[in-house]
C-alpha cells in the first residue's frame, strides 16, 4: 500500500516511515543534552516534510516530540539520582533545564518528590537490606513455569538503562505497520552480567510478544526465542531507573536462601504497563530470574 503526503514529490511505502523514524529516535538519544533541539533539523533527519513530520511522529509513536524528550530526560535524570553521586545541579543541566529550581519543579511533578527527597527515599532504597534469611520474605517472590515464546525484537548495544531505545524503534517498526493490537507483551532480555561486562558492551533486546507471530521481520526488527522453564519473578512498583537494588536483593538475599539456584540463562522484565500513560512511581515490571 502506498501513501502520499502533501510537500513530498514521490510516495513512500508505509513501511518506510518506521526507518525514518527510526532515524530520529536515535538521534533524540544520541543528543538529549542538547537544550533545544531543532525541529528542521530533525524533519530533515527524517527525510519528511518539516511541516507534516511531527504529525507523523506523533500519530505513529503515541506521543508528542516534547513528551517524547521530557520522559527520556527524566528517565536518565532518576537513573543518575538513584545510582550516582552525580550534584543535581549538573543532572539538572545535562537535562536540558537552566536551573535546579526548574529542574525540581518538573521533576517532582512527574516522580512525586524533588530530586534530593528521590535520592534519599527512592523505591530503590526499598530493597537495601542486610542478607540474611529474615529479610528474604521482605518481598514476594513467586516461582512460574514459563513455555517457548518467540519475540519480534530489535537489539540494542550499551546501557541496559538506554533499552528504551530498542523499545521506541520496535513500537515505531510495529507503529507505522499498524501491528500495534491489546495484549502485547513488552519484554526486555538482558544477555550479560554488568558486573563482568564493560557497559558499552552490555548486549539486551527490546521484545514484544503478541498471538499473531506470523509476522514478516524486517531490518532492525527479527526474532528471537525465550527460553521456557522455572523462573523466580519479582513484582517491582516504582521508575526503572531504581530496579538495580531490586535485582541485588533478588540475586543476593533472596537467592541464597531460597534453595534454588540460578539457570545459564538472560533475566528478563516484562514491562506490565507503559511509561508513556502511567507515572513512574506506578510502573509495574516482573523481574525473571531464570532457575534450574
Amino acid at each position: 500500500m502506498l501513501f502520499f503526503i502533501a510537500g513530498m514529490k514521490n510516495a513512500i511505502e508505509i513501511s518506510d516511515y518506521a526507518d525514518r523514524l527510526g532515524r530520529v529516535i536515535v538521534y533524540l538519544h544520541d543528543h538529549l543534552d542538547e537544550t533545544d533541539l531543532d525541529l528542521n533539523k530533525l524533519a530533515e533527519i527524517a527525510c519528511m516534510s518539516p511541516y507534516h513530520w511531527h504529525r507523523i511522529y506523533q500519530a505513529i509513536q503515541g506521543e508528542t516530540l516534547a513528551s517524547t524528550v521530557k520522559r527520556l530526560r527524566l528517565l536518565r535524570a532518576a537513573g543518575y539520582l538513584a545510582q550516582t553521586s552525580m550534584p543535581i545541579s549538573r543532572i539538572a543541566k545535562k537535562s536540558g533545564y537552566p536551573n535546579v529550581q526548574s529542574f525540581t519543579r518538573v521533576f517532582r511533578s512527574v516522580y512525586g518528590m524533588p530530586p534530593a527527597r528521590y535520592r534519599k527515599l527512592g523505591s530503590h532504597n526499598e530493597f537495601i537490606s542486610p542478607k540474611d534469611a529474615a529479610t528474604a520474605a521482605t518481598h514476594e517472590v513467586a516461582i512460574r513455569n514459563a513455555p517457548a515464546m518467540s519475540g519480534l525484537v530489535v537489539e540494542h548495544l550499551g546501557s541496559y538503562m538506554q533499552i528504551n531505545r530498542a523499545f521506541d524503534m520496535l513500537y515505531s517498526w510495529l507503529g507505522s505497520r499498524k501491528l500495534v493490537q491489546a495484549g502485547m507483551r513488552s519484554v526486555g532480555i538482558f544477555l550479560d552480567d554488568t558486573a563482568l561486562v564493560p557497559e558499552a558492551k552490555l548486549r539486551s533486546m527490546a521484545a514484544v510478544i503478541m498471538d499473531n507471530m506470523s509476522i514478516q521481520a524486517e531490518p532492525p526488527v527479527k526474532y528471537a526465542e525465550i527460553r521456557e522453564g522455572a523462573y523466580a519473578v519479582l513484582r517491582y512498583k516504582g521508575p526503572y531507573a531504581n530496579m538495580k537494588a531490586a535485582y541485588q536483593w533478588l540475586y543476593g538475599t533472596w537467592l541464597p536462601n531460597s534453595g534454588r539456584e540460578a539457570a545459564d540463562a538472560p533475566a528478563l522484565e516484562e514491562y506490565l504497563n507503559s511509561p508513556r500513560d502511567t507515572t513512574p512511581r506506578d510502573l509495574l515490571t516482573d523481574i525473571w530470574l531464570p532457575l534450574r
